[in-house]
């Protein structure tokens, strides 16, 4: 079926395929939650998208620290650019709740409890930046940046990013300038980026 098309119904689909209908509904669950396919409640199941996205899941997994860190690197920088630009007030707060909560690393905090609150606060700001495309990137990549969150604490010659650099996040945000958020959320992860190898950018 083409993009926009509704596909037939659950008895149709499993009488065509000779499959059972509860196959066919555990199939379009499947697909729907991939992004293929689109349910309507009330008006049916239409095709969202001809392109699987299954794949780019396991090539994420196989990337490098680095090359996580770099598209990550790429999608805040943007979004605290936008988020500058666009943020409303409920947006700042929401961004300074999430600083809040956050705060510095505490021992006493499980590392799992401190990585949600890590992501929680950037995901309050590629929410600021009001691109809806954007959003859905980065919460498809959001698996692969929570594991470097992860990996980064877990290496102890690793910088960390600490509460003020995700202070002037939040500062350059609030101020609405657009060129202090991209500078502050660049220097965020550049360091970690420097220490995994440093003569990285300099390679021609």
């Amino acid at each position: 079926w083409r993009v926009g098309e509704r596909i037939p119904i659950a008895p149709d689909l499993a009488a065509q395929l000779g499959v059972s209908r509860n196959t066919v509904r555990e199939a379009v669950r499947v697909l729907a939650f991939s992004g293929l396919l689109e349910v309507r409640q009330g008006d049916g199941t239409y095709v969202r998208s001809a392109v699987d996205a299954s794949g780019m899941a396991h090539d994420l997994s196989r990337a490098t620290l680095r090359e996580h860190l770099e598209v990550r690197a790429m999608l805040e920088v943007e979004a605290a650019r936008l988020a500058a630009q666009r943020r409303t007030p409920e947006d700042l707060e929401r961004i300074q709740a999430a600083l809040a909560l956050r705060g510095e690393r505490a021992e006493r905090r499980r590392k799992e409890v401190f990585i949600e609150h890590d992501l929680a606060f950037h995901r309050a700001v590629v929410e600021a930046a009001h691109n809806p495309a954007l959003a859905k990137m980065y919460a498809f990549f959001a698996r692969a940046v929570r594991s470097t969150v992860k990996a980064t604490m877990e290496l102890d010659d690793l910088p960390e990013p600490d509460y003020d650099a995700h202070a002037a996040v939040c500062d350059a945000i609030a101020r609405r300038d657009a060129q202090a958020a991209v500078a502050a959320s660049h220097d965020l992860l550049q360091p970690i980026l420097d220490a995994l190898d440093p003569v990285a950018p300099s390679r021609g």
